[in-house]
Formats: C-alpha cells, sequence, structure tokens
C-alpha cells in the first residue's frame, strides 16, 4: 500500500496539473462553450477514460518505447495534430446557423466521448509524462508495483475528472451567453478554430523527454 503522505503528495500534484492551462483544458473549456454542459462532460470522460490505456502503458512498460523511439512518438504526434488540424478547420467552417443547428441537435454524446479519447490517446507526451510522474510516488517495498501504478493511475483520473467537470459547467455558463448572438457564436468557434491549431503546433512540434 502506497503511505498515506505520499498519497496526499500525489492528489494534491494531480489537482495542480490538472488546473494549469493545458491541451486537456482548453479543449474541454472550447467545447463546452460551443455545445454545452453535456458535451464538456462528455469530452472530460474520454479524455479521462484515454487516461487509462497511458496508465496500461506505463504499468507494462509500452510507455518507454515512446521515449525511445523516435519513429513512434512521430507517427503518433502526427496523427494526434492532424486530428486536431482537421477539428480547427471545422470551427473556422460554422456558420451561426450551423452552430445553432448542432445545438439544437444536440450532438452525439457518443462522439464527443469518442473524440476526447482519440484526442488523449494520441499525445505520446501523456505517456511520457506518466512514465516520469507517477513512480515518483511509488513505494517498492510497499507492494506489487504494476498495482500501485493502476491505483496511482485512477487516482489522477477521478482528479482530473472532477477539475476538467469544473471547468466544462463554468464554460458552458459562458457559452450560454455569448450563444444568444449569432456573431458572438461565430467568434468562440474562431477562437476555437486558433485553439485546435495551437495545440496541433505544439503536438506536432513536441519532442520526447530525454531517456
Amino acid at each position: 500500500m502506497i503511505p498515506i503522505e505520499s498519497l496526499i503528495m500525489f492528489i494534491a500534484a494531480s489537482a495542480l496539473l490538472a488546473v494549469v492551462p493545458g491541451p486537456d483544458n482548453l479543449f474541454v473549456l472550447t467545447q463546452s462553450a460551443i455545445h454545452g454542459r453535456a458535451a464538456g462532460v462528455m469530452v472530460t470522460l474520454g479524455l479521462c477514460s484515454g487516461l487509462i490505456v497511458h496508465t496500461s502503458a506505463v504499468a507494462l512498460g509500452v510507455a518507454a518505447i515512446f521515449q525511445t523511439s523516435a519513429v513512434a512518438f512521430t507517427v503518433l504526434k502526427v496523427i494526434g495534430a492532424a486530428y486536431l488540424v482537421y477539428l480547427a478547420v471545422r470551427a473556422f467552417q460554422a456558420s451561426a446557423d450551423s452552430v445553432e443547428l448542432k445545438r439544437q441537435a444536440s450532438r452525439s454524446l457518443g462522439a464527443l466521448y469518442r473524440r476526447g479519447i482519440f484526442m488523449n490517446i494520441t499525445n505520446p507526451k501523456v505517456s511520457i509524462f506518466f512514465l516520469a510522474f507517477l513512480p515518483q510516488f511509488i513505494a517498492p517495498e510497499k507492494g506489487e508495483f504494476t498495482l500501485q501504478v493502476f491505483m496511482l493511475g485512477g487516482i489522477f483520473m477521478l482528479v482530473a475528472l472532477a477539475i476538467l467537470c469544473v471547468i466544462a459547467l463554468l464554460a458552458a455558463f459562458l457559452g450560454r451567453w455569448l450563444n444568444r448572438s449569432p456573431g458572438a457564436q461565430i467568434y468562440l468557434n474562431r477562437v476555437a478554430g486558433v485553439v485546435f491549431m495551437g495545440l496541433a503546433l505544439k503536438l506536432v512540434t513536441s519532442k520526447a523527454m530525454p531517456s
């Protein structure tokens, strides 16, 4: 069992990391502001579900591949960046009418959930981050390494889920206010497009952490 002192430090560090502006909370913020509270929550659930893959990768040692193989790292980040560019293009092309129709049609929650998963698992930096972050709080003498990795990964997911849901709710409130104006709808989509392009650029230019 992981010492309680380490767990408290881990929870505090996880909360701080979830609050600091980054790809995940920016993604949740834009999706919730444009498509509503339920959309933001579903994207959050998707992002947190993707963390299961990264936690498993660390537990099984797969994350080390992305840290040592430039080809594997590059392929995955290009796929993720291409998807973000696709989202950016869709956002730039959206008109006020199309935004309203999307809101009235209640965009498929399943699709938003899958969008969150895909964005998370195609970011190899998350696995590498977990590979560097989780082991710092593991006490090998206190139990099985793999079990402790999954325990810490689960705690991180719960903390991130809580914080990202709060972000989604606040962004949805802002989105309702902005969506009263057709011009604001277009502006909000353009902002989302810029955010997606920025995230794509950040991802495609990122480098693996040194071994």
